[in-house]
Parts: structure tokens; sequence; C-alpha cells
């Protein structure tokens, strides 16, 4: 069993779109799916389920911290909770305890955007199934995405062009002061300062930092594919009312 935490993972390592991983990604759809049946239950039963998915937020982020600093691996270059991921998944569990719009907004665009790109190529090295590695990144990127779509389909929070607004301002914000944050320490948060070692969607993108732009509008073109559900409703409802 204790294979399975080791840093030196000797087992298999991650395929990507292997039979496990296509399994994980069913998985997590299903869940995601599931996840309409609740618009029917009491407010307790949600509020239940909210907290649930909350806590496992917090505690599988909280492991991959500890894990690193049990193998003596946690650094501030790349252990900081600064990856967008990372800051939204902490955010995410006040937003599904305080059910805070504000969060929300940020949680549905950038959250379910990132997430799902990190389920599809997961930051996982050489720790395949079933070390603890693969299924932290899967469980907490997962639960980001479900914690999103919950708070849209069960609790009806719905985001607007403003939100799609802040979202734009606060990220570029964000974006900005991470930059300078990575010269700083060294680092490469957010993947501002050079591309991962792992696939990711930047391999197919120009080198640094010409990616840099096409990554901002790989973002407008996900919020603007986020928000078409909401398009195609409200134009719907006016057409109703003609």
């Amino acid at each position: 069993m204790s294979q399975y935490f080791a840093y030196d993972y000797s087992g298999a390592p991650f395929v990507l779109f292997g039979t496990w991983h296509l399994a994980a990604l069913l998985v997590i759809a299903l869940l995601n799916v599931g996840m309409l049946g609740f618009r029917k239950t009491s407010p307790k039963t949600r509020t239940i389920v909210r907290w649930s998915m909350a806590i496992v937020l917090w505690v599988d982020e909280a492991s991959w911290h500890i894990w690193n600093a049990y193998w003596g691996h946690w650094n501030v270059r790349t252990m900081l909770p600064l990856h967008l991921c990372s800051v939204l998944i902490w955010l995410a569990g006040f937003m599904l305890i305080f059910k805070s719009y504000r969060i929300y907004e940020f949680v549905y665009f950038l959250g379910i955007g990132g997430a799902i790109q990190a389920l599809l190529t997961p930051d996982a090295g050489i720790y395949g199934f079933p070390h603890y590695r693969i299924f932290q990144t899967l469980i907490s990127h997962g639960l980001l995405v479900t914690s999103g779509i919950f708070m849209t389909t069960v609790e009806g929070f719905r985001p607007t062009w403003k939100s799609i607004l802040r979202v734009a301002i606060v990220a570029n914000i964000y974006l900005v002061c991470i930059y300078f944050v990575n010269v700083g320490l060294g680092s490469n948060y957010m993947m501002l300062n050079g591309k991962p070692a792992t696939a990711s969607l930047l391999d197919v993108l120009p080198p640094w930092p010409y990616y840099i732009p096409f990554l901002e509008l790989i973002g407008v073109a996900t919020c603007l594919l986020l928000y078409g559900p909401f398009i195609i409703r409200d134009w719907r409802d006016r057409v109703k009312h003609l």
C-alpha cells in the first residue's frame, strides 16, 4: 500500500487517454449528470451536499500539500496555492458553504474551463493509477467542475455578461501580479514564465512569451462557450414573449 503514496513511484506511469484515464473521465461526467437529480431535493439535503463537496475539496487539496511536505518537496517556488485551479479550489469551498455569487462567477468561468483542461491533460507525471497523486488530481479538478455545475443547475445561479467582464478584469490583474511573483521567486505559477514539462494545451501554441496572447483568446472563447447555454435560453425566452 505504501508504494501508492511513494514520491519515487515505480509503478506504471500515467497514460494520457489510456483506459484508466478514460474511465475516470466517464465517472466524473456521470457524477455531474447525476447532480441534476438534486434539483428537487430539500434545502437541507442540498446544504449537506454543498458542505460535503466543500470539505472534500479542502481535504483533498490540503492532502497534496501534506504529501509534498512529508517527502520534503514542499517549497515556495512550486507549492504556493497560486495556480488558477488551486486558488479556485479553495474559493469553491467558500462558495458552496456560503452560496457566494461573486465567487461563483469565477468558479463557473475560470474554474470549470481550467479544470476541464486539467482533467483532459492531468499534471500527473510518473504517477499512474492507482497512485494517490492521480486520484488527488482528478478528485480536486473533477469536484471543481461539479461545484460550478451544482450551483448552476441545482441552486439556480447563473452568470451574466457583466460576470464575464468582472472575471476578465480580475483575472488579468491577477496574471500581472503572478508574473512579478514568478520573477521574484524564480517560479512559474500560471505557466506565465514558460511551458510546463508535462503535456498540456500549451504544447500546440508558440513558444514563450508568444503563447500568452493565445491564452487570452482561449480564455475569452472558453467564457463565451460556457455562457452559450444562457445566450440560447435568453433568446428562447424573448421569442416566447414576442
